[in-house]
């Protein structure tokens, strides 16, 4: 692989915490992206916001509002984690589809393009810039449009499985599976406009659980224990 697109959920980050940031967690996965960068795989990444806000987290706020609150939690984690990137040894930029003064740059493809070619790790903060859009869906738009060979979804769950498997010990872990399965069965891999915008544009995922050793690494180099999401 040439180039690809990691997605972290904000849960991720805060560890066993639940919220806020770990940072033993976030210098662990800038540990493993530094070793695919020495390698000469372009990165970049995509973080949620979960550990401090979802776009329902309160019925009482208009939904737009609590969209673009969401997207501004992605902006702190992708500022957080950048700067823990940069202690670790990797020059980095933090892109957003919307002015942020000074905290970080605007998005284009071109800009994106410069930064991966001089060995950069770009982050993609602020999802699409749009409420009713999710952090999967800026995860396959963005990859789309850089042009990743895949999506790197890091997960708590280490897989894509028939059902969840919090509720159902008895769920059945795929070790492939067709992006057209996912969206008949509306297996949880990511929601259904990121899904459909993967099956029209033949970009494929490896699914995997972020806390196994070296995980990161080894869903690059295609040694997987998670799922693959096919997409031909």
């Amino acid at each position: 692989m040439n180039r690809v697109l990691l997605k972290l959920s904000g849960e991720a980050l805060a560890g066993d915490k639940k919220t806020g940031f770990d940072e033993a967690t976030v210098t662990e996965v800038a540990r493993q992206v530094k070793l695919l960068v020495d390698e000469g795989i372009q990165v970049a990444v995509l973080i949620g916001g979960g550990n401090f806000w979802r776009g329902r987290s309160s019925k009482n706020i208009d939904r737009t509002k609590a969209d673009q609150i969401g997207m501004l939690a992605t902006v702190m984690n992708c500022i957080y984690t950048s700067e823990i990137f940069r202690s670790q040894g990797m020059e980095t930029a933090v892109l957003t589809p919307f002015t942020c003064g000074s905290f970080t740059k605007e998005f284009s493809k071109d800009r994106v393009n410069k930064y991966l070619a001089r060995n950069m790790v770009v982050f993609f903060a602020g999802g699409t810039g749009h409420p009713y859009f999710s952090t999967d869906t800026a995860t396959v738009l963005r990859a789309i449009e850089i042009e990743a060979d895949t999506i790197l979804l890091a997960k708590a769950v280490d897989g894509v499985y028939d059902s969840d498997p919090k509720d159902n010990p008895d769920a059945k872990k795929y070790d492939e599976v067709h992006i057209q399965e996912v969206i008949d069965k509306k297996l949880a891999v990511v929601d259904l406009t990121a899904s459909i915008l993967c099956m029209e544009n033949k970009m494929p995922m490896l699914v995997f659980g972020l806390n196994e050793k070296d995980s990161i690494v080894n869903a690059a180099h295609g040694k997987i224990t998670g799922t693959k999401v096919l997409v031909d």
